[in-house]
């Protein structure tokens, strides 16, 4: 499950590299190295019980024992804390009176027109909420100061509260926080893992400030395990992980801020397709990242979109996220008929154990069982030939499915793919046509290990009228995290009512000194280091703000971005900054894409399998990825095979390789 390539890493003549990108998924651990000039990459189950497991194995295999001078780490074990429910037993301090503010939330509707709507339970009970004394007023002014008696209540409520971990947010904390730094002096002691507002995020919004504060504590202890166990088993000498926001962090800015994390994963994969972007002569595209549990898509402009408030699981997180969409529908995504008697696949998976029915444990039909009936997987070249597949497993599940459908199991298959591409079109459409933009007029970038084998007929069913499958396809993600740069973001509340530039400027150099010291830290070069400052703008009066870089003409700038937002602009109205922004970049690895050799002037395939095209079974020739020189051309249907992924070419396209080995297919 290994595979080895020529690579162009940018480093010092004669230096030795050894990089690793990692990316745990819910079904597979991806790996991707630079070792001495060497692109290795390795593909393994991951481990759901410890996944730490699966990363310390993949690496063993993939360096032979050398060690990683770097590891970037993308991540799913915040996620799924969250998504699942699994997190810790949190206590909460806040000022008294305040206590229910994380159930009460905004009083938004989700749901405008649902006549019972369901809003997620909050993640504190209610007897885990602790109303503090003392008062901070929105402009910094305490006017009740904690006293000794108080701060010795709340350490005791604390010992006897049973909490796993501790968050502590009182209201405009922003503005002043002595108060909450009192209480964590008080709780620090103690030892659990502390989340205090004022340092994950310093800005107004008490509703939004609680709500990540409160995600980062219900995360942490896990994460905190989990680090600890792979700094442990790798002994890497910088092991750093990724953000949501598409840069790394080091360990320490991990255990303690984990909440920046949720979207680890997926963040990695679009850095991925955004290094790729260049090589392929595309800079308008839609990723569509499809793995074993979930399918992540995002809008690539020429960059990618990158957003302040997400809502993961139904909860509200205030930290820079790239605009990710994510459903539940993946390879190991269960299919089963409703009470209705409806086929509905997802959201629910296999995972990784028991996995689908053709890994050998499970009974329950899935997406990959569909696909391996379909004649969309070859069953002999699944991770290269070395993970079994049974394909007498996938077409019994399908049968059983096909008789609850009252069909029989080629029907059954063909449904499941055509429910799940319908999941997937919808996913798409939520980050392009409600924002906006006509998918019509972006490539689909396929990726992960199952997007290749569903991507021509999403495309067909979009419009899209091109398809990229980068080299690699499988593990995108993980080389993503190979050159991901460092990076650290802040905010900070100023409300400035007449902002000119210079004063924001000086506002701003705390932050910027601060991400200095804490990049170079983490090992970034001084030299190294970018800064892009923004702000948060609305007319006076607004209740929502938007974000605009810092420049000569920033005022200039919000103006346009209000008519381009919402259709208007007052430029004789005053204007407010809320926020300031700061983004502190120290780039990564540069690792160059490897040219391939040309293409044999007649390609061979390697066989033929019966696939169902059209509706109808017929045989579709396979062709190895390897193979597929630069230059090289064909007219679909066909599947392409690889490590790390299988590809099916829909016979409305045709496939061109590119020098970098990339496939670009074409809608005839």
């Amino acid at each position: 499950m290994t595979d080895r390539a020529k690579a162009k890493p940018r480093a010092r003549r004669g230096a030795a590299v050894t990089i690793v990108g990692i990316d745990t998924g819910g079904t597979f651990t991806d790996l991707a190295a630079i070792v001495d000039g060497e692109l290795r990459v390795h593909k393994l189950p991951s481990t759901p019980d410890d996944p730490a497991a699966a990363v310390i194995a993949g690496l063993a295999t993939l360096l032979g024992g050398a060690r990683a001078a770097t590891v970037s780490y993308s991540s799913t074990v915040a996620t799924n804390a969250l998504l699942e429910k699994k997190g810790a037993r949190v206590a909460l301090f806040t000022d008294a009176g305040f206590e229910d503010l994380i159930e009460i939330g905004r009083q938004n509707r989700t749901q405008l027109y649902a006549l019972a709507p369901s809003r997620p339970a909050p993640l504190v009970a209610r007897a885990m909420r602790f109303g503090v004394g003392g008062r901070t007023l929105f402009d910094g002014k305490i006017i009740a100061p904690l006293t000794p008696a108080q701060l010795a209540r709340i350490r005791a409520q604390a010992r006897h509260s049973g909490a796993e971990a501790f968050a502590v947010c009182l209201l405009h904390a922003y503005a002043n926080p002595a108060s909450e730094t009192a209480i964590a002096g008080a709780l620090a002691p103690i030892g659990r893992p502390l989340s205090v507002s004022s340092r994950i995020l310093a800005e107004y919004r008490e509703y939004e400030r609680l709500s990540t504060t409160v995600i980062n504590a219900y995360v942490a202890p896990r994460m905190v395990a989990h680090l600890e166990r792979l700094e442990r088993g790798i002994g890497a000498a910088h092991l750093r992980v990724m953000q949501s926001n598409g840069s790394a962090i080091g360990m320490r800015t991990a255990r303690e801020e984990p909440v920046r994390t949720i979207l680890s994963g997926p963040a990695a994969g679009v850095v991925g397709a955004g290094a790729l972007a260049r090589t392929m002569g595309v800079e308008r595209f839609i990723t569509f990242d499809m793995g074993g549990t979930s399918t992540d898509v995002a809008l690539y402009d020429g960059a990618a979109h990158i957003r302040t408030l997400s809502y993961p699981s139904g909860y509200a997180v205030r930290t820079p996220v790239i605009d990710i969409h994510t459903v539940g529908a993946g390879g190991g995504s269960i299919a089963a008929v409703d009470a209705g008697g409806s086929l509905t696949v997802g959201p629910e998976s296999a995972g990784a154990n028991p996995g689908p029915a053709c890994y050998g444990r499970g009974v329950r039909p899935t997406v990959t069982d569909a696909d391996l009936a379909a004649g969309r997987l070859v069953a002999e070249n699944f991770l290269g030939g070395r993970m079994p597949l049974y394909p007498a497993r996938a077409a019994s599940a399908m049968a059983a499915l096909g008789r609850a459908m009252h069909r029989n199991a080629a029907a059954a298959a063909r449904g499941v793919i055509r429910v799940v591409n319908a999941n997937m079109e919808r996913a798409i459409r939520v980050i392009t046509v409600e924002r906006g933009f006509d998918p019509r007029d972006f490539a689909l970038m396929a990726f992960g290990g199952a997007g290749p084998m569903h991507a021509c007929e999403l495309a067909l069913d979009l419009g899209i009228k091109r398809v990229v499958l980068p080299r690699n396809p499988g593990l995108l993600c993980a080389w993503g995290a190979l050159g991901a740069p460092l990076g650290r973001e802040y905010s900070l509340t100023v409300r400035e009512a007449q902002p000119e530039l210079a004063r924001l400027a000086a506002r701003a150099r705390p932050l910027i000194a601060r991400a200095r010291a804490e990049l170079i830290a983490q090992g970034a070069p001084a030299a190294a280091i970018r800064n892009q400052l923004s702000a948060d703008l609305r007319y006076r009066g607004q209740a929502y703000e938007i974000e605009v870089k810092l420049g000569p003409r920033f005022i200039g700038d919000f103006h346009a971005a209000h008519r381009r937002t919402f259709g208007y602009a007052a430029p004789d109205a005053p204007v407010e900054v809320v926020n300031l922004r700061l983004r502190a970049i120290a780039s990564g690895p540069r690792v160059g894409v490897a040219r391939i050799a040309r293409a044999a002037a007649r390609l061979a395939s390697a066989g033929r399998i019966r696939a169902s095209v059209g509706g109808a079974m017929r045989a579709v020739p396979i062709y190895a990825r390897e193979a597929l020189g630069a230059g090289a051309r064909l007219a679909g249907p066909a599947i392409i095979v690889e490590l790390s992924a299988t590809a099916y070419v829909a016979p409305e396209f045709t496939l061109r390789s590119d020098d970098f080995g990339n496939l670009h297919l074409e809608a005839r």
